[in-house]
């Protein structure tokens, strides 16, 4: 899967160069800056298509880390991921992706410009970044606690419910087990339930983990959790993540877990200057995990189609319940 703009990597923002300096564009809003990034995603496009293994292209990582020196409206954020996505598909092969990922405040975050239906309905599968440190999730509930297991499970359903299409694909693009928020000893536990978790997800399309390798401490100047964070070590040694991870896949790849759609769904009624109930430390967030204690599979339903009988049929819906 190639990035056009590489956007945000371990912690760190990158631009085209043609957007920086003295002549600094918005890379959002300017005409002359969005259409290079289109020409580059068709270039891209056309030259990679025919390579074997590609996935497709995606329009750049966690783009809206970007904001802060990018002011935008969430207007403009859609009209900028809709012309890029159309340009990177020029190139593109039927069946290859165009896809546009985003961190966790556009679920999470009030106002945030980038919203989640344009993570739910642009693009063709919804990437989710369910990271235990969003909103501190992990220091708020412990490293081991049901929040932190089942979060990128959430995260899923709560994709799932901004979707127009009730069988969107769901794509856990980017988790893993950050230090100190997961401590080493219990991050081959954490990497193990993370997996099985998401994997009783209807319309799961995969999970990636970030990241392959710690970064090695010759290089200077990153955050600390950025040099633990990898399957192995920054010699190559796999860590006992890495034995967990690769044990559970074989697992899975042996017994595939059959999803099964959950038939009681929590209604999540929200505006975006209140999206913030959604994320950890949330009243919905929550409830919804309180339910997933109890033994109940909640599935995540928007207020304004938790009356749509047609809606929740599709999706497996037989209950609703509300805060």
């Amino acid at each position: 899967m190639v990035d056009g703009v590489q956007g945000h990597l371990s912690s760190f923002d990158f631009y085209p160069e043609w957007a920086r300096g003295w002549h600094h564009r918005n890379v959002f809003t300017d005409p002359e800056a969005i259409e290079a990034q289109a020409e580059l995603l068709r270039t891209l496009g056309r030259a990679l298509a025919d390579r074997p293994n590609l996935i497709g292209l995606q329009l750049g990582n966690e783009l809206n880390n970007l904001v802060e020196h990018n002011p935008v409206t969430a207007a403009e954020v859609d009209h900028y991921l809709d012309t890029l996505l159309t340009a990177a598909r020029e190139g593109l092969r039927p069946g290859q992706l165009a896809t546009h990922s985003a961190y966790d405040a556009a679920w999470y975050g009030d106002d945030h410009p980038f919203t989640p239906e344009a993570s739910a309905r642009k693009g063709d599968v919804t990437t989710v970044h369910p990271w235990v440190f969003s909103a501190d999730c992990a220091r708020r509930y412990g490293p081991g606690s049901p929040e932190v297991l089942h979060l990128a499970e959430y995260g899923t359903e709560l994709a799932k419910a901004y979707a127009k299409d009730p069988a969107r694909p769901v794509w856990i693009q980017e988790t893993g087990a950050p230090e100190p928020h997961i401590p080493a000893a219990d991050a081959p536990a954490f990497a193990r339930a993370t997996v099985l978790n998401a994997a009783g997800c209807t319309d799961l399309w995969g999970v990636t983990w970030w990241c392959s390798h710690d970064v090695d401490r010759a290089l200077l100047d990153f955050p600390e959790l950025e040099y633990t964070l990898g399957l192995f070590d920054s010699a190559g040694h796999a860590k006992p993540i890495a034995t967990a991870l690769a044990g559970t896949i074989a697992e899975l790849r042996a017994e595939p877990i059959s999803p099964q759609p959950r038939d009681t769904a929590l209604v999540l009624d929200c505006t975006p200057s209140t999206r913030s109930v959604s994320g950890p430390g949330g009243a919905y967030f929550e409830a919804w995990m309180r339910l997933r204690k109890e033994g109940e599979r909640p599935a995540v339903v928007l207020a304004e189609r938790a009356e749509d009988a047609g809606y929740l049929a599709a999706r497996g819906i037989v209950r609703t319940v509300r805060l």
